[in-house]
């Protein structure tokens, strides 16, 4: 029922904040560090496909699925292995194995350990049909997997084995891929367990009660490959933007905006390419908004707590297709 896996733990990350500094308009940008590079999503694989998860699997990491059941499909599979050996075959942390065979289509998930399968689990009620296109999200959390089918939660496996020990991915059967993306972890809340969802751009997200000490703002997405600019800006009830952070595809530049039009540029290495993925996070402590892209701390800004109450509206625009929003 399934096919490779071996094992690495992924190193302790640590997150610093420095502050933001201007820079020169002729100062080049140096190259991106290994460290902001998000994996980037693979398009259109031909299967069987294996890869390497970059960095491993832990807690607050999403793998993304697209793609379309063919009308004929008796079976596929989606596996979170332990390594990417033939033989000895690699122990298999998480199977998801969608059946479109019988009479009534269901999904079984399993263990594969030592070479033997576990208790194997069903759901039914399969989400997925022949012919149809879909979108599967595997959010990794602390003691289990959660599965969504076309934004709508549809179950959750606890681990079996260390999910420290996963480093591969592996599809095979009745599938065709369209694209598999990775996103990385939260580097504010350990562990975060919110569901990503599709949202149409520009897109207008609520905040009625304002904003807190502590809270966090979430935005993660794929750049298309058509750019322009990326906008991230926070509005109050007049619709004034206090704050506004702009990713500039013409001159590379990413930069806080305020109300009046000032702009401050980030010193940080540009992350916004085509087909890329980015994760921007927005963290709000007394005195302003810290921020950090694709898991590493880029400096802070300052806003008055006042004015961080006021705000009611997260605004996002641009040539981006968003996965998460999430306040």
């Amino acid at each position: 029922m399934s096919q490779p896996s071996g094992g690495r733990a992924p190193g302790t990350r640590i997150y610093s904040w420095s502050c933001p500094t201007v820079m020169s308009p002729g100062e080049k940008l140096d190259p991106i560090p290994d460290s902001f590079i998000l994996q980037p999503p693979v398009f259109h694989p031909v299967v069987p496909y294996v890869t390497t998860i970059f960095g491993g699997l832990h807690a607050g990491k999403m793998v993304v699925l697209q793609g379309v059941v063919p009308l004929d499909a008796h079976r596929f599979q989606v596996d979170f292995q332990c390594g990417c050996s033939l033989c000895p075959r690699p122990d298999i942390a998480f199977h998801f194995n969608p059946c479109f065979h019988t009479t009534k289509p269901h999904v079984i998930c399993n263990t594969l350990h030592g070479g033997r399968w576990q208790r194997e689990a069903r759901w039914p009620h399969l989400a997925l049909r022949r012919g149809s296109s879909f979108l599967i999200l595997f959010l990794f959390v602390n003691e289990e997997v959660k599965v969504s089918v076309n934004g709508q939660h549809f179950l959750h496996f606890r681990y079996r084995l260390p999910l420290s020990h996963v480093d591969t991915l592996g599809i095979f059967g009745d599938i065709l891929v369209e694209a598999v993306g990775f996103l990385n972890i939260n580097p504010f809340v350990e562990g975060s367990r919110e569901y990503p969802a599709g949202h149409e751009v520009p897109c207008s997200h609520a905040l009625p009660q304002g904003l807190s000490p502590g809270q966090v703002i979430i935005v993660r997405g794929l750049v298309l490959q058509e750019t322009k600019h990326f906008t991230v800006s926070l509005r109050d009830q007049a619709a004034h933007a206090p704050v506004t952070l702009r990713a500039s595809f013409a001159d590379r530049t990413l930069a806080w905006i305020s109300r009046w039009g000032q702009k401050k540029l980030i010193s940080a290495p540009f992350l916004f390419y085509p087909q890329r993925f980015f994760e921007v996070l927005l963290l709000f402590q007394e005195g302003g908004l810290k921020l950090a892209l694709n898991g590493q701390g880029l400096g802070a800004t300052s806003m008055n707590q006042q004015a961080l109450e006021q705000l009611r509206e997260l605004r996002i625009s641009g040539s981006v297709q968003l996965y998460c929003v999430h306040s």
